[in-house]
C-alpha cells in the first residue's frame, strides 16, 4: 500500500467518524443508521469470543512487506535513550498478523501502565458483555403502597437534566426521560402522590480505591464509584468538579424531575434495596457496549472505565467492587489467553499498583484487529488518531510524519507516561506497539513528545 493511499484512508476514516458523531455508527459491513429497537438485556449471556490472532489484518493494510528489522531496533534504541523517558522504559513492536516480535525492550517487563490499563478493562467489557449489552437504569415499585424506587444500573454516562445531549456520540440514556415514562405510568394507575427511595446496592465496596491519591476526586480526574449517578458525578456538564456522593443527588434530580410532571414526592431520600422481583414501572438504557468502550477510548473516560469494569464483575459471578473488578478481568483475560504480564487494580488506571508489560498491551491490540474476532473490534475504533481526536488530538502535529496515521491510547501519571497502539507502516504491514515509561523525572510534555517521535519511526519502519 502506498502511503499516499493510506492518508486518504484515514481521511475516509475521519470523515465516517464525524458522520457517527452525528448519529450514525460506522459497522464493519458498512454504515447503519441506528434505530429504535427493544433493548438488549445487559445480562444476555454473549457466546464466546474466538481466540484467533493470526490471519488477514485490517482492510487497512497490513500485507506489504515487514520491515527491516536491523533499522527498526537501531532507530528505536537510539531513540529509546531519550533522558525525557527516564531509566526504566519497556518497549514493544508485534506484527499484528503473525504476532511476531519485530523490536524489543523490557517488552516483558510490568510497567505502571497508567490509562493504557484502559485497552485491558475494554478488551475484557466486550469478550465478557458483549458489544450490544446495554445498562439499565430503572424504577420499580417499594414494597409499600405509594413508594417507587430509583435503581441504579451503573450506567456513569446518565444524562442530568442540564446535560445537552444532541450531538454527543454516543447518546446517553436521560433522567428526564426516565422521569416522564413513570409519571406517565404512574398517573395512568390513578398515582399522583409517591415516596422516592433510591438503590445504588449493584456496586460495591469502596467507592473510591485506596491505591488513588487524594486529590484525585477534589482535582476532577474521577467521581466516588457508584452505581447510580448522573453526569459521571459532575457539578453539572462539562465541569470538571465532582459531588461527593452521585447517588443522592441523582436521587435529588429524578425528584424534581417527576415534581415537574405533576407528581408529588413526599418524605426524605433513603438508600433501599428493591425486593426481589419488584415491578418495573419505567427504565433507560444505555448506549451499547460497544459505543461505550469507544467513549473509554476516545476520552479515556476514568468513570465509564471503572463502571465497565464492575459489569465484567457482575458477568462473571465476582463482586462488583474494586477487587472484584479486577478479579473478574483476570478471569476474562485468562479465557483469552492472554494474562500473562496483566496485573490490574482498577479499570481506569489511576491505581499506580497496576503492571502491564509492554508485549501484553500489544497482543491484546493485535487481538482485537483480527478480522477473526469482530467483537472486540471497538478497541482499534475508540483509540484516538494521532492529531485527530481524543487524548491525540493536540499530539502529533502536522509536521510529524505520523500525523493521522497512528491509532494510540494514551498513559498519564506522575512520574508515568504510556503509548500503546498500532499503524501500517510505509511498507503497509499493520504492527502493534507499546512504549511505556514509568520513571519519567521531566516535563511530561517532554516524555510525550518522546513516545510520538518513537511511534513516528514505527509508522515510518
Amino acid at each position: 500500500m502506498r502511503r499516499e493511499r493510506w492518508v486518504a484512508l484515514v481521511t475516509l476514516v475521519l470523515l465516517q467518524m464525524f458522520a457517527v458523531a452525528a448519529g450514525v455508527h460506522l459497522l464493519t459491513s458498512g454504515l447503519l443508521d441506528e434505530k429504535e429497537e427493544p433493548d438488549p438485556v445487559a445480562s444476555a449471556g454473549p457466546p464466546p469470543v474466538p481466540v484467533i490472532t493470526a490471519g488477514p489484518v485490517l482492510a487497512a493494510g497490513g500485507n506489504g512487506p515487514l520491515p527491516a528489522k536491523g533499522t527498526l531496533a537501531e532507530r528505536l534504541t537510539k531513540a529509546l535513550g531519550d533522558p525525557a523517558l527516564g531509566d526504566r522504559v519497556g518497549a514493544v513492536v508485534l506484527d499484528a498478523e503473525t504476532g511476531t516480535t519485530l523490536f524489543g525492550s523490557a517488552a516483558g517487563v510490568g510497567i505502571t501502565p497508567a490509562s493504557t490499563t484502559k485497552i485491558v478493562t475494554s478488551v475484557a467489557a466486550l469478550a465478557s458483555l458483549g458489544p450490544d449489552a446495554r445498562l439499565s437504569t430503572r424504577v420499580v415499585r417499594g414494597a409499600s403502597p405509594g413508594s417507587i424506587i430509583l435503581v441504579g444500573g451503573g450506567d456513569p454516562t446518565l444524562a442530568g437534566p442540564r446535560a445537552q445531549t444532541g450531538q454527543a456520540y454516543p447518546k446517553p440514556a436521560s433522567l428526564a426521560a426516565l422521569a416522564s415514562h413513570t409519571a406517565k405510568a404512574l398517573k395512568a394507575a390513578g398515582v399522583a402522590k409517591v415516596t422516592v427511595a433510591y438503590d445504588d446496592t449493584l456496586f460495591t465496596g469502596p467507592r473510591v480505591s485506596p491505591a488513588w491519591k487524594p486529590v484525585y476526586i477534589p482535582d476532577g480526574e474521577v467521581a466516588p464509584v457508584t452505581a447510580l449517578m448522573i453526569d459521571e458525578g459532575r457539578v453539572f456538564p462539562g465541569n470538571r468538579n465532582r459531588v461527593s456522593d452521585p447517588s443522592r443527588v441523582a436521587h435529588g434530580a429524578f425528584v424534581s424531575l417527576l415534581s415537574k410532571h405533576g407528581i408529588t414526592v413526599s418524605g426524605s431520600a433513603k438508600r433501599v434495596k428493591a425486593p426481589a422481583g419488584a415491578e418495573e414501572i419505567a427504565r433507560v438504557d444505555s448506549a451499547p457496549v460497544y459505543a461505550l468502550v469507544e467513549r473509554a477510548l476516545t476520552l479515556s473516560d476514568n468513570d465509564l472505565s471503572e463502571a465497565l469494569a464492575r459489569q465484567v464483575a457482575l458477568k462473571e459471578g465476582e463482586p462488583a467492587s474494586f477487587d472484584g473488578g479486577a478479579a473478574a478481568v483476570h478471569k476474562v483475560l485468562a479465557r483469552l489467553g492472554l494474562t500473562d504480564g496483566v496485573t490490574v487494580h482498577d479499570g481506569s488506571g489511576l491505581s499506580p499498583k497496576n503492571r502491564i508489560a509492554p508485549q501484553a498491551l500489544a497482543r491484546l491490540l493485535a487481538m482485537a484487529a483480527s478480522p477473526a474476532n469482530p467483537r472486540l473490534r471497538p478497541v482499534v475504533s475508540g483509540m484516538p488518531v494521532a492529531g485527530f481526536t481524543g487524548t491525540l488530538g493536540r499530539r502529533f502535529g502536522k509536521s510529524n510524519s505520523a500525523y493521522g496515521l497512528v491509532r494510540a491510547k494514551t498513559g498519564t501519571l506522575n512520574g508515568v507516561s504510556t503509548l500503546a497502539g498500532m499503524t501500517t507502516t510505509k511498507s503497509g504491514r499493520l504492527v502493534t506497539f507499546a512504549f511505556m515509561a514509568d520513571d519519567v523525572t521531566s516535563g511530561g510534555g517532554e516524555a510525550e513528545a518522546a513516545l510520538d517521535r518513537l511511534a513516528a519511526l514505527v509508522a515510518a519502519g
